[in-house]
């Protein structure tokens, strides 16, 4: 575990809030050059021990950099983030980058052009600085992947960043500027956001545009304040027609996070119903949150998960067999520079029958139904993200067992398939100081109710410990 910084310690540029960049752009305090400099000497010192960046081109962002200190000094700042430092998720395109997907046995073929959430982040004058690694095809919660080198948690090397955002969550917690952007099935930015003690918002489906859409998955923003999650959220979720999944473009006002808990009705949901048992240290965390909302003036009632096995295993093999069709395709040779993990996982999808693949994939059906059911008597959920505190860096998973992948995601998985809106917010530390993060969970839609709601647990949780600093040796 590494020494964090003083508390008296005056705040580093890499470290500001993108509230506090575009405040101090403002009041010419600091421009954009100067602020991506210190992110990029910040890296050099924490980049060989975590191994969180793909494709990081200094060179290019500092010709981003000088346009945007050109503008600010000019009074004409293109969007809401022009000259914030950002990274994108391998598998989020950008142009002229290839998009690895974490697997070796992917051919490296440079984008055509941005996705819509990278296109959103540059139209805004943002800073894309570099890609951030993933597991293979997104299909681990960790920093292991057979094109990556393993990605390891600046909070204590020895642990894993999760996934599969890893590269993101591990940015995020070493100050490589204070922008990330994730993408999420099961749990990819909130598992890495509850293990990196970051924010990470799951928004409801739809509500970003992303290319290439999927059932459950969404792209979201991964930061350490909910304010710069929702300066995110303004930008990303405007329209792209090439999501036929998106929603319908709303005038929401991401500013406006402004709510008392005061009585509404929270679910404390401490048993998923089924995977891994909850250890203790996390269960007191989430404990703790419940207990903060109600002295707010919530109304507290612990409520059943609404994950079943048979959904669970259903999920499982509806997976197993999307992958095996995409890794069926390729040629053995390249199939087998697969992650041993992923494939030995994969393989298994070849034995799952037409009709058991569909049953899995009406798992989905069944935990919208569940959900809504849940929902009809409460406003929000307060539930772990993760059952566990944490796993080893070299680890596939918790369990690491391809038998069993997915035993760790029984409280962010149903979420995916519902597409309710959920966030990570860290919520305490073990004996350790290793961070814990507790998930808030809203109505379909109610993606600034559940931003607000995590602002107003970030007045109610007390201070935070220092984040961590780069290692001396």
């Amino acid at each position: 575990m590494h020494e964090s910084r003083p508390e008296e310690e005056v705040t580093s540029l890499h470290d500001l809030s993108a509230v506090d960049l575009i405040a101090g752009y403002k009041a010419r305090q600091f421009s954009p050059s100067e602020v991506l400099e210190d992110v990029i000497a910040h890296i050099e010192q924490w980049e060989p021990h975590i191994e969180a960046l793909y494709a990081f081109d200094p060179d290019g962002a500092r010709k981003v950099a000088k346009a945007s200190t050109d503008r600010w000094n000019n009074g004409e700042p293109t969007g809401v983030l022009d000259g914030v430092p950002v990274t994108i998720k391998d598998n989020i395109a950008t142009k002229g980058t290839p998009v690895p997907l974490g697997a070796a046995s992917v051919p490296l073929v440079p984008a055509e052009r941005d996705a819509p959430p990278a296109a959103r982040l540059r139209e805004a004058g943002a800073i894309i600085f570099s890609k951030t690694t993933m597991p293979d095809y997104g299909m681990l919660s960790s920093g292991l992947s057979s094109f990556h080198p393993l990605t390891r948690n600046p909070w204590n090397l020895g642990k894993n960043p999760g996934g599969s955002s890893s590269g993101a969550g591990a940015a995020g917690a070493a100050g490589y500027g204070p922008l990330h952007l994730g993408t999420d099935i099961g749990g990819s930015v909130r598992l890495p956001a509850c293990w990196c003690g970051l924010v990470a918002l799951k928004p409801s489906l739809g509500r970003i545009p992303i290319d290439p859409p999927y059932v459950g998955r969404v792209a979201g923003p991964m930061t350490r304040t909910v304010d710069d999650a929702a300066l995110m959220m303004s930008v990303l979720s405007k329209p792209d027609r090439r999501d036929g999944m998106s929603l319908p473009a709303h005038d929401i006002n991401w500013k406006a996070l402004d709510k008392s808990p005061r009585k509404l009705r929270l679910g404390l949901m401490l048993d998923a119903s089924a995977g891994q048992a909850l250890e203790k240290p996390v269960r007191d965390v989430a404990v703790n949150a419940a207990k903060a909302f109600e002295a707010a003036g919530a109304v507290v009632t612990e409520v059943n998960g609404i994950l079943s096995r048979e959904m669970l295993d259903g999920i499982d093999d509806f997976f197993r067999v999307r992958l095996w069709g995409d890794l069926a395709k390729l040629p053995e040779k390249e199939r087998a520079k697969t992650l041993p993990y992923i494939l030995q996982w994969a393989e298994r999808g070849a034995k799952v029958s037409g009709v058991e693949a569909i049953n899995g994939f009406n798992q989905t059906m069944a935990i919208r139904a569940a959900a809504a059911r849940l929902f009809c008597e409460l406003d929000y959920v307060i539930s772990p993200v993760s059952p566990v505190v944490n796993f080893p860096a070299e680890f596939a998973a918790p369990l690491h067992d391809p038998a069993k992948p997915f035993e760790h995601i029984g409280y962010t998985v149903p979420w995916n398939m519902s597409e309710n809106p959920a966030i990570s917010v860290n919520g305490g530390y073990d004996q350790h100081g290793f961070p814990i993060g507790v998930q808030i969970v809203g109505r379909r839609f109610d993606d600034i109710g559940v931003l607000a709601m995590a602002k107003a647990f970030e007045g109610l949780r007390g201070p935070q410990r220092p984040w961590p600093s780069p290692p001396t040796k």
